[in-house]
């Protein structure tokens, strides 16, 4: 790309780059925006990439080809897993001194409230197929296109990835396309319920958020013993949780129940780097190494793998967005969002009778909605609602994975 009369020259590595950035500064500004004291905070980011996408998608693509290979979906792909694993990394890492106590506690409620959000999004996917199939020439396509919506609506890449393995490999595309229709309001309804319920509600956030931390707080033992410090700041602590995460998420378990048979559950790599996380927070060391990693280093970590995951994964589905999109499919997707969260909010509340913020830390942690929980922590002002995330995430994330998978063997 020249400017200026070839002034100034512009490569595609680099144009690439600043349009990074660019995204940066403008989601940030989008993000600002405030209305009746609602905005959508660094979800603006995503926002930003999505218009991006649908704006520039062929020229990214353009400005990303080299020899005939078109590098555009590895590098969004890159800085999108990127981004998850140094944020979920951070959330593991700050909530691990309390997780386990708090896991204890409240073992059973986080249990219930995984399995009934995702149980939620399935049964709205069941009802969605019933009433749509008569209007689709291809009942299959269709379904491959809803669980590849339920998955986008609960952003769930792990179940994105289940489903389009147990599809037909014709299918695929359809499971692709149902995820990118769905994930924007997967993101945006979240972080949007998070932050509507305390006012609709009108809770006191201090006095709620002083019901979660007096329960956290305290939990890690003083511990007088000297450890060697990697570096400075803990970045390389950090690098090590974040390996043996990845090597904990790559581990596979067979699932060899008729139909399934070549399939396989693991955690991914998200799953293992939070449980990592959670776990190398909670004992802090490995034997006379210690894996202290300073607070305003996971804070950076938080923000900025937020916005890089934001930004993969908002580019490359604003690149698609207008070329699948019906509205009826959109509907769809917006209500196996709302239908999970809301019922999950019930159960959290007048069931198993969680305070405010543990609630929000389950829903977020349940609808596996990365982007919500960067939004929730922004709005209690503490780090202690990333427990419930975290004790509800795992959860979550196995149903979702197996319920994709039986929607599709049960519809087709």
């Amino acid at each position: 790309m020249s400017l200026f009369g070839g002034v100034i020259n512009i490569t595609g590595i680099t144009f690439f780059v600043m349009s990074i950035f660019a995204i940066i500064v403008g989601g940030y500004l989008i993000g600002k925006i405030s209305i009746k004291g609602v905005s959508l905070g660094t979800a603006g980011v995503f926002i930003a990439s999505i218009i991006y996408g649908i704006l520039h998608s062929k020229q990214l693509a353009d400005t990303m080809n080299f020899s005939g290979i078109d590098f555009s979906p590895d590098a969004l792909k890159i800085i999108e897993n990127c981004g998850l694993v140094l944020f979920v990394c951070s959330v593991g890492l700050i909530a691990g001194p309390s997780f386990f106590s708090n896991l204890k506690k409240n073992f059973k409620s986080y249990i219930l409230l995984g399995v009934v959000i995702i149980l939620s999004g399935g049964l709205t996917t069941v009802v969605c197929y019933f009433i749509g199939r008569n209007g689709e020439a291809d009942t299959k396509q269709f379904v491959a296109l809803l669980t590849g919506l339920l998955s986008g609506a609960l952003t769930s890449t792990p179940a994105f990835s289940a489903a389009k393995a147990t599809v037909a490999p014709e299918y695929e595309s359809a499971v692709t396309v149902g995820y990118g229709i769905s994930y924007i309001f997967g993101v945006i309804g979240v972080v949007l319920f998070v932050q509507l319920v305390p006012k609709i509600l009108h809770a006191n956030i201090d006095e709620e958020v002083r019901k979660i931390t007096d329960v956290s707080a305290g939990q890690r033992r003083k511990d007088d013993r000297h450890y060697v410090e990697i570096d400075p700041f803990g970045i390389g602590a950090f690098a090590f949780v974040i390996l043996t995460g990845i090597f904990l998420g790559a581990i596979h378990i067979p699932l060899t129940s008729k139909g399934l048979a070549g399939t396989s559950f693991s955690l991914t790599t998200t799953g293992g780097v939070l449980i990592a996380g959670l776990i190398w927070g909670h004992f802090g060391h490995l034997g006379p190494i210690s894996l202290h990693v300073k607070s305003e280093v996971l804070k950076t970590f938080q923000e900025f793998g937020l916005i890089l995951f934001l930004i993969g994964a908002g580019v490359s589905g604003g690149s698609k967005f207008i070329e699948y999109f019906k509205p009826i499919y959109f509907v769809y997707g917006l209500f196996m969002t709302l239908i999970p969260m809301i019922i999950g909010f019930i159960v959290a509340m007048k069931v198993v009778k969680l305070h405010l913020m543990n609630a929000l830390g389950c829903i977020t942690g349940g609808m596996t909605s990365t982007p919500a929980l960067g939004t929730l922590i922004k709005v209690a002002k503490t780090e202690a609602v990333a427990s419930a995330y975290a004790a509800t995430y795992p959860i979550a994330l196995i149903t979702v994975v197996l319920v994709c998978q039986f929607l599709i063997l049960l519809l087709h």
